[in-house]
């Protein structure tokens, strides 16, 4: 694809998945996880590519905005944590886990309406940290502050079944999680994926 050193062709139009909102690097396995803003529908295109090419690797619709993504450190996965306030009650959303060599997407957490997934990391091979919003704001005033933090342990996250993560996989401790400005995440997600795509094209051919 022809483009200056500095910028992408048409912005970022080429990702086919809108304005990048979060954007996540596997520099050892050259993969690139974006989370777009694709206006013309109600969900989230989360999208992931091969670095030093940008070519699609696997591609799915969240029906919530997007707020985490991580790559496992050594299986073909992405989890993903989507959510929002429902603007009454709850904080609904899901814990998504992406196959990428099959494509097949699962949805992790049992019961409706889920709960909001803020903030992830892979602690090890076996253990993903998870930060959730509390699953309503009734009575609980620092509801929009709050979240809470829990470890789940899988032997083998590639056979993980959908709708299995329990309440109790999900009890956690009660921890400060300020919500980001999505305008500043935005902005953050374009200088990032703008800087991953100058350092990729400052890399010199090889030789043939």
């Amino acid at each position: 694809m022809a483009a200056s050193d500095e910028n992408p062709p048409d912005g970022w139009s080429f990702l086919g998945i809108g304005a990048p909102l979060l954007v996540v690097q596997d520099e050892r396995r050259d993969l690139l996880a974006v989370a777009g803003g694709d206006k013309a529908g109600p969900t989230t295109p989360v999208a992931v590519y091969r670095t030093r090419s940008f070519d699609r690797r696997a591609s799915f619709a969240s029906r919530f905005p997007v707020h985490a993504m991580a790559f496992h450190p050594s299986r073909p996965l992405l989890a993903t944590g989507t959510g929002r306030y429902d603007g009454g009650y709850f904080f609904e959303g899901e814990l998504l886990l992406l196959h990428l060599k099959t494509g097949v997407v699962v949805s992790l957490i049992e019961h409706e309406p889920g709960r909001q997934v803020l903030g992830l990391e892979w602690l090890d091979e076996q253990s993903l940290r998870v930060l959730m919003a509390p699953p309503d704001d009734w009575r609980d005033e620092a509801a929009h502050g709050d979240g809470y933090v829990a470890v789940v342990h899988r032997r083998d996250w590639t056979a993980v079944p959908a709708r299995s993560l329990t309440g109790r996989d999900l009890a956690g401790q009660r921890t400060p999680a300020p919500r980001p400005d999505p305008r500043e995440a935005a902005h953050r997600a374009a200088a990032e994926l703008r800087s991953i795509w100058q350092a990729q094209r400052a890399v010199p051919p090889a030789d043939l």
